[in-house]
């Protein structure tokens, strides 16, 4: 009589932590296991979630987190451990007797915008097969910055909107805010939205990171609340560089790439002076996401792309080259896909639920419908600019606000001085990437 193996799914990602803002997470992990994937995209708020009948497991996540997993073969059968941090699965393989066959380059990334599936029929085991949820249309819309605008504006004003509805009436709400248009976008949205239902602004606080004394945020960030006239809401949270540390940053989101550490040892050193500031606030916003939507990254200094490649690639920023690509990373995904530990995982360490309204499919799908190629006919300063003036419009038309725009500054390279900033930063990926490795090495 044949027997079929035994699988196991350990699931490490708790119950509590899914934030489906519609539905239930059973419901959401029905449409997991459904024939047709389109249905995940239908799926609101946060999520990383795990589904399973028979021997067939699928798993799903939202952009802003990460969802991994790492396939053990045991003498009963296989066992699939998912997780949203490497170490949890290398922990729970050495409790269950499979560290041995742990190395960090086994961890798997399930790719964003796709349900990864999953046979668990022993060995050898097949590869998985993911199948698209969301595949927008792609350069749809009138080549006019106003209806652009108004559009891209009303569907973050309708996620901020959301985001509001499951957030307690009386918790305090954060902005991650440089002032820079992607925070000051979110900031603005919120205070509107805010507005619009007839609350008070006053639980509202607008937070700004300056390290040793801050660099250039903090004049922008005071300008751009000066214009608005949301002075009040300001908040200049005080940092010493000395308490940066980019390699504790690397175990944090364990990662490597150096744009990743950067923003994320800056983000643990905001994180970390607020959660000592205010023991129990929990409910925080960033723009993490606007600058892969509008496409607004200096191509120049990534010799793989051409202005017509980053125009002419489906959310090449979000996902990076695909998941059929030769060059995605199994083990991280790509673009923003990858890139999300870099704000989960600081928030997660200092107990923060922090969000960007930027990074959902209501909002990105306006963003791929933008045709780039004939706003931009092949101009870098072209596409720059795009993401400046499409808000600025958007703003102005759909709340009356002036959105204050100003030249786009990485978060990294805004919150300290210059000086400090190449102190502590001048590190090659290199030595990033043998630190991550050196934490997964035997004592």
């Amino acid at each position: 009589m044949h027997h079929q193996p035994i699988s196991r799914v350990l699931n490490l990602i708790p119950e509590a932590d899914q934030r489906p803002a519609n539905l239930s997470a059973e419901e959401a992990r029905r449409l997991l296991l459904a024939a047709d994937p389109a249905g995940v995209l239908g799926i609101a708020g946060s999520f990383a979630l795990v589904a399973q009948e028979g021997v067939r497991v699928c798993l799903a996540r939202s952009l802003d987190r990460p969802l991994r997993y790492f396939l053990a073969k045991q003498a009963a059968g296989p066992m699939l451990v998912v997780a949203d941090r490497i170490d949890a699965i290398r922990d729970c393989l050495e409790k269950e007797g499979a560290g041995d066959q742990f190395h960090p380059s086994y961890t798997r990334m399930v790719p964003a915008h796709h349900v990864t599936e999953i046979q668990l029929v022993g060995c050898p085991d097949p590869n998985p097969v993911h199948r698209r949820f969301f595949d927008p249309l792609r350069g749809v819309l009138p080549p006019d910055l106003d209806a652009i605008g108004a559009a891209y504006v009303r569907a973050l004003l309708e996620e901020i909107a959301l985001w509001l509805d499951g957030v307690p009436r009386q918790e305090p709400l954060g902005v991650l805010f440089s002032g820079g248009i992607d925070s000051g976008s979110v900031l603005l949205g919120l205070y509107h939205q805010l507005l619009a239902r007839g609350e008070s602004p006053a639980r509202l606080k607008a937070f700004t990171l300056a390290v040793d004394g801050g660099g250039s945020d903090i004049a922008q960030a005071r300008e751009f609340l000066a214009r608005t006239g949301l002075g009040l809401l300001g908040e200049e949270i005080e940092v010493a560089s000395a308490d940066l540390d980019p390699f504790a940053a690397v175990a944090v989101i364990e990662d490597y790439k150096p744009l990743d550490v950067e923003c994320a040892t800056l983000g643990l050193a905001l994180l970390g002076a607020l959660r000592r500031r205010y023991p129990d606030w929990r409910h925080l916003l960033d723009g993490d996401g606007g600058d892969e939507n509008l496409k607004d990254y200096p191509i120049e200094e990534n010799r793989e792309l051409t202005i017509k490649s980053v125009v002419n690639n489906r959310m090449l920023y979000q996902e990076g080259w695909g998941v059929e690509a030769i060059k995605q990373s199994l083990t991280y995904s790509g673009g923003l896909s990858r890139g999300c530990v870099r704000g989960y995982a600081p928030a997660r360490r200092y107990g923060f639920s922090l969000v960007s309204p930027f990074t959902r499919p209501r909002v990105i799908a306006v963003a791929e419908a933008i045709p780039f190629a004939a706003l931009t006919e092949g101009s870098h300063q072209a596409l720059y600019g795009l993401k400046g003036e499409v808000l600025a419009r958007g703003f102005r038309q759909v709340t009356g606000f002036d959105l204050p725009v100003f030249p786009k500054r990485r978060f990294q390279n805004g919150a300290l001085p210059e000086a400090a900033f190449a102190r502590h930063f001048a590190v090659p990926q290199e030595r990033y990437r043998r630190h991550f490795l050196d934490l997964y090495s035997p004592a």
